[in-house]
């Protein structure tokens, strides 16, 4: 490590302050901070000293995503060979090989591109890189179909990055999940390459004899659900869906590993379930519409909802902030997804606009909890002055 550490220390030299090329240091830099601790300190204001940086939470995150990336790299090529190759399954690894190499070129794409938008960002206005990205970067291509065509993901990750981060000063101040509006604008943008019933399987375009639609686009049209997309295969994941949202089992890996490593809030999972069940429930009692009777667990393993709820509607920089806040938001999150769901059909998977739209109403959630609880304190404290006075 000594001699990597020497070599980074000479590369970085003419990109010192006062040096030939000090205008591009922040993109040297980065990766001097991703490969080794910063090596510099605080020297004004107040502070405190934590292991705990940016760096290490979004790694943490990356490392949770592992098991859902891994599982739908080989649930890409499953649904490949099971579909497209009269249900006829070749080996493990031919199939994760196919699904490896249809994902892999999205990852690559989307952290080149996000990368350096976020690079040329920090270069002009002269501060460091931070390492938000690396999070955003992996979850994008998780969130979208296995055959969007590389050129409009490109697009959709430099829409997210300018107008959803840049534009608001970056990480850390931006007021939409990046992921989720990459999706949105790949979404409304293209609306052809995100829904429909041959998306979700790779190459699938090129052949008519195929149905690859999700279990909510099929309910949304009004079709039959085929025997095997019950609720054991729709936990497990061996259904057609994004890359990353389908199963269920993977994602609560990660899910353990954020609320035990403290870097997802609980109170937001559990809220956000709960709220998806309660109202599953009530329209479940309804029963006027095959997504109203849709089964209330079934809602909860189905579509990108586990995916969302643990990944997206947990990000610490545009959910609600305070503890009160946090149970509210997730329960709302759940609450519209259902409502999204059953009422429109066009858009089946709510989860997106639900997420998105609670985080425009995050920072309103926490200013009447924070008001609230000063009101409380305020009228505690007359009372306490007038049994005094008493």
């Amino acid at each position: 490590m000594k001699f990597l550490r020497d070599k980074i220390d000479q590369i970085k030299k003419p990109f010192e302050k006062g040096q030939k090329f000090e205008k591009y240091a922040p993109a040297i830099n980065a990766l001097d901070t991703f490969l080794f601790v910063p090596n510099h300190t605080t020297k004004h204001g107040a502070h405190i000293r934590d292991a705990v940086d940016l760096k290490r939470t979004m790694i943490t995150v990356v490392l949770a995503l592992v098991p859902a990336l891994l599982f739908g790299i080989y649930n890409a090529g499953y649904q490949h060979f099971i579909q497209l190759n009269d249900g006829v399954l070749p080996s493990f690894m031919d199939i994760f090989l196919h699904g490896l190499w249809k994902v892999l070129p999205m990852i690559i794409v989307s952290y080149a591109v996000g990368l350096g938008i976020e690079f040329a960002f920090a270069i002009f206005r002269g501060h460091e890189v931070n390492e938000g990205y690396l999070v955003s970067g992996l979850l994008i291509p998780m969130v979208m179909p296995v055959d969007l065509p590389l050129w409009m993901l490109a697009i959709s990750v430099a829409f997210a990055v300018i107008i959803g981060k840049e534009a608001f000063g970056g990480t850390g101040m931006n007021i939409f999940n990046p992921a989720l509006l990459a999706r949105a604008f790949a979404f409304f943008a293209y609306p052809t390459f995100m829904s429909g019933d041959k998306i979700w399987v790779s190459e699938a375009s090129t052949t008519d004899a195929i149905s690859g639609e999700t279990i909510l686009g099929a309910l949304a049209n009004g079709k039959e659900l085929p025997a095997q997309w019950d609720f054991w295969n729709s936990f497990i994941g061996l259904i057609p869906g994004s890359i990353g949202e389908t199963s269920v089992l993977a994602i609560l890996i990660g899910a353990f590993i954020l609320i035990a490593t403290g870097v997802g809030s609980w109170k937001i999972m559990v809220s956000g379930v709960v709220g998806a069940a309660l109202t599953a429930m009530m329209f479940n009692a309804v029963g006027l519409t095959a997504l109203m009777n849709f089964d209330w667990t079934n809602h909860l393993v189905v579509g990108g909802f586990a995916f969302g709820i643990v990944f997206m509607a947990t990000d610490p920089v545009s959910a609600a902030q305070t503890d009160k806040g946090k149970i509210i938001y997730g329960l709302l999150i759940g609450f519209f997804s259902i409502m999204i769901r059953v009422f429109n059909p066009a858009y089946p998977e709510g989860v997106m606009l639900a997420i998105l739209l609670m985080n425009t109403l995050a920072p309103t959630i926490d200013y009447f909890v924070v008001n609230g609880n000063i009101s409380k304190r305020k009228k505690r404290l007359a009372k306490s002055k007038q049994l005094k006075s008493a």
